[in-house]
This record gives structure tokens, C-alpha cells and sequence, in this order.
């Protein structure tokens, strides 16, 4: 048997990386971390994902078409959306979070100058040397899939961890999604749903020492006897 304090301890303490190390990981660790996710679960085991590995110059490139899409405000998602449709505690806490990671890197409130950049360092994938892009088919309204992409995501992350690197998961760069079709030469049919960006954690950095915190279990769990 396993010991279970062993992924007690990689599920509780993993967190998201905002500044990496550009040192790329050698091809036998991306292969590890592949093979880690593929063992995710699917509904019926469809094992919906369809993952674009971007590294070297070619993640040089997409992140130039990235930004010049955001200097156009060319925005493409194949999913909507708004971060005003989270309302209630829902907001409290994205709010709560955003206000923790911009104390970290010193940005404040008004500084409009300071909150776009930190924005369009996503675009640069955070200086790190990989970006997994997680797509996936349009199969009815999709909602099985992007679970099955959501576990998928989940193992990759903890794959990371486990082995002392780090990742972030970026719903912003879904926005670009016609974008990225074109840079890499992915099917129309397929949607992204994010991207994960990863590698080794810049520990010198600030934005990496950011702790957002979880709700209560009495917030989301409601016991039935």
C-alpha cells in the first residue's frame, strides 16, 4: 500500500508558478508527464484530449502572435468567458486572490500600467519553456469533455509537483483560441479550452510565494446520513 500522506502532501501543498526558470526540461521528463496524464480519467474512456506540447522558438512565436492578438484586442474564444458572472463568495474569493498576487509583486489597485503587464506576461507563458495547450472535440455541448480535460489538467499539475516543478493553468489563453489554431495548425474542430504553462519555478520570485487559501469544507460539501 502506498503511503497516503505521501499525495496528502503533493495535492495540499502544489501551487501555481507566475515567473519560471527558462531552463527547458530534457525530453524524457515531458514524456514522464505525458504518460502521467494520459492515465487520467474519461467519461467511457473517450479520453477526449488533444494536447499541443509548445516549446524552443516555436513558443517564441506564438507568444509574438499572442501579444500582437492582444495589441488588436483580437480575441477568439471557443468557450465565453466573464469574469462578472461570478457573483456572491464566488467573487469574494477570485477577488481575495487577484488582491493577494498583485501585493506580491507590488502592483496596486490604481496602477493601470503595472495590472496590464502582469496581464500580458501571460502571453509570454510567464517566461517559462513550455506550454501545454489542452483542446479538445466538439462532442454535444461539451461539458463531459472539458471535465475529462479538467482531470486531465489536474494529474499533469500534480505530475509537476511531484517531481519539483511547477505549473499554471490560463484561462486566458483560451481568448486567443483562433490564434493559437493558426500559429500551431491545429483542426478547426478542435476548441481550447487553456493552456498550462511549466517548468521550473523561478525561487527567487515573489509571485510564487502567494497563498490564496481553500474554503472550509462546511462551504462546499453537504452531508447526507
Amino acid at each position: 500500500m502506498i503511503d497516503p500522506t505521501h499525495f496528502q502532501h503533493i495535492v495540499r501543498t502544489r501551487r501555481v508558478a507566475r515567473q519560471f526558470l527558462s531552463t527547458p526540461l530534457a525530453e524524457e521528463q515531458l514524456n514522464d508527464l505525458l504518460l502521467d496524464a494520459q492515465h487520467s480519467p474519461s467519461n467511457c474512456n473517450t479520453q477526449p484530449w488533444v494536447v499541443h506540447l509548445v516549446s524552443g522558438a516555436t513558443l517564441d512565436v506564438l507568444s509574438a502572435a499572442l501579444r500582437e492578438a492582444d495589441d488588436r484586442g483580437h480575441l477568439t474564444p471557443d468557450f465565453a468567458f466573464d469574469m462578472q458572472g461570478y457573483t456572491g463568495v464566488h467573487a469574494q474569493r477570485a477577488q481575495c486572490s487577484g488582491r493577494a498576487r498583485y501585493e506580491a509583486i507590488n502592483v496596486s489597485r490604481d496602477d493601470k500600467v503595472g495590472r496590464q503587464a502582469a496581464m500580458r506576461h501571460n502571453l509570454s507563458f510567464f517566461d517559462a519553456p513550455h506550454v501545454a495547450l489542452l483542446f479538445m472535440p466538439r462532442i454535444d455541448d461539451c461539458v463531459r469533455s472539458a471535465g475529462d480535460l479538467g482531470m486531465y489538467a489536474q494529474t499533469f499539475l500534480l505530475s509537476l509537483h511531484a517531481r519539483g516543478l511547477a505549473g499554471i493553468p490560463q484561462t486566458l489563453l483560451g481568448l486567443y483560441a483562433q490564434t493559437v489554431r493558426e500559429v500551431l495548425g491545429v483542426e478547426e474542430e478542435l476548441q481550447l479550452m487553456f493552456g498550462i504553462s511549466f517548468g521550473h519555478a523561478d525561487p527567487l520570485s515573489p509571485a510564487n510565494f502567494v497563498e490564496v487559501g481553500r474554503a472550509a469544507l462546511s462551504e462546499s460539501v453537504i452531508r447526507h446520513y
